[in-house]
């Protein structure tokens, strides 16, 4: 069976400075101060191989979620009845829902992209991931941004 993903918080002084700069430029793409890939990780020195293998794994933690949008993609078998667990797992973390598309079925399995906007009473976000990816049927979940 395939390990799923753990998330953790750590201080900034524990996190390696690859990583950092990997979120610094994260943060000159976003900003627009840079235009591509290249010109943000010979700014922030480092290489674009390093940018790309943990662009999707590393964002900066925001103290208060509240308000705050989450996208994130969400593989899963083509089993009826899946999508409306994963909808039942966000509503039971007082999520709001504000989209959802989900490509057709190819081999059998799905993507699903999900973005919810996550409100005081939600709680902890990685919670809400992790109760997802428990679920059979479930492939990975990664979040793609939050705003």
């Amino acid at each position: 069976m395939k390990e799923k993903g753990q998330y953790y918080v750590l201080k900034e002084k524990a996190v390696p400075d690859v990583l950092l700069r990997v979120v610094e430029a994260k943060r000159l793409l976003d900003s627009g101060k840079t235009d591509s890939v290249q010109d943000a990780t010979e700014q922030v020195g480092i290489s674009r191989s390093s940018f790309y293998k943990y662009k999707d794994d590393i964002f900066p933690f925001h103290e208060t979620a509240k308000g705050k949008t989450i996208t994130m993609v969400i593989q899963l078998d083509d089993e009826p009845g899946l999508l409306s667990i994963v909808l039942k797992t966000v509503a039971e973390f007082h999520a709001n829902i504000l989209t959802i598309h989900q490509s057709i079925p190819i081999n059998g399995i799905a993507s699903l992209t999900l973005s919810v906007d996550v409100l005081p009473e939600t709680g902890d976000v990685t919670q809400m991931v992790a109760s997802i990816e428990e679920q059979t049927g479930i492939h990975y979940v990664k979040i793609l941004g939050r705003e």
